[in-house]
Formats: C-alpha cells, sequence, structure tokens
C-alpha cells in the first residue's frame, strides 16, 4: 500500500512539473440549455439529454426529455476551481432501447464574463449561457 502511494505521489509530482494549472478561486456557471430541430432515430422523435463538463471535471447531464426534438432543460451546473482557459463541453445525446445515440458536440474555451453560445450539430442546435467570474471580480 505505501508503494502505490509512492507512486501516486510521485506521478502527481510529476505532472505538477511538466504541467502549469494556473488554478484560481474562479467558477463557471452554465444555464439556460435547450436545442432546436434535434434529429433521432427515423421512426421516432429524439429522447434527447446533455452530459457537461469544464475542463477534465464532469458536472453531470441534464434530464432526459422523451419525444423532443426542440427541448429546454431546467436546471444549471456549476464548476469551482477551474483552470484559465478551460474549455466547456456539452454532449448531447439521444436515450434510445439500445446504446445512446450521441447527436453531437459542442467546445468552447471560457473566457471571462457572461457569454451566450450557439453550437450548430449535425442534428439540430443547442443553445446555452455560461459564466465565467473570478472571486476577486464577485
Amino acid at each position: 500500500m505505501a508503494s502505490l502511494s509512492l507512486s501516486l505521489g510521485l506521478l502527481v509530482l510529476c505532472t505538477l512539473a511538466l504541467v502549469h494549472c494556473d488554478l484560481d478561486d474562479s467558477h463557471v456557471r452554465v444555464w439556460g440549455l435547450s436545442a432546436s430541430n434535434l434529429k433521432g432515430d427515423l421512426l421516432s422523435q429524439p429522447d434527447p439529454y446533455v452530459k457537461v463538463w469544464c475542463g477534465p471535471a464532469f458536472g453531470g447531464m441534464t434530464s432526459i426529455l422523451t419525444n423532443q426534438a426542440n427541448p429546454t432543460w431546467p436546471g444549471e451546473f456549476n464548476f469551482l476551481d477551474i483552470i484559465h482557459k478551460s474549455v466547456l463541453k456539452l454532449e448531447v445525446w439521444d436515450q434510445d432501447a439500445g446504446p445512446d445515440n450521441r447527436l453531437g458536440t459542442c467546445t468552447t474555451t471560457v473566457y471571462p464574463g457572461t457569454h451566450t453560445e450557439t453550437c450548430h450539430l449535425k442534428k439540430g442546435t443547442v443553445y446555452y449561457t455560461y459564466s465565467y467570474k473570478k472571486e476577486q471580480e464577485q
């Protein structure tokens, strides 16, 4: 057990030596997720949901909205202590009886302020708003 802890500790130190993380007391908030003209299977409307990441942090997923080509998802996602210039990633999925189908992915590098984004997928369009605030700005 001690050798595993030592190995993990060395791995972390080596990673920190190679990558400057620039962590600070900042946060990203994502809300107002909606989509239009989503296309699922040939015979039915999609049952869409969205998975959200900021940098390496997985924020969770929205609820699954049944038979909705033009969904609006409730709620928001919050990420704390993010790395400067992290990438915000939203994956849009269609729930199916078999494996779920990914309808597309939206990515954007986060910048300070509040931004409303439009993301064009091959199978529809996604809209969302995010804010990136450093703690001293609040």
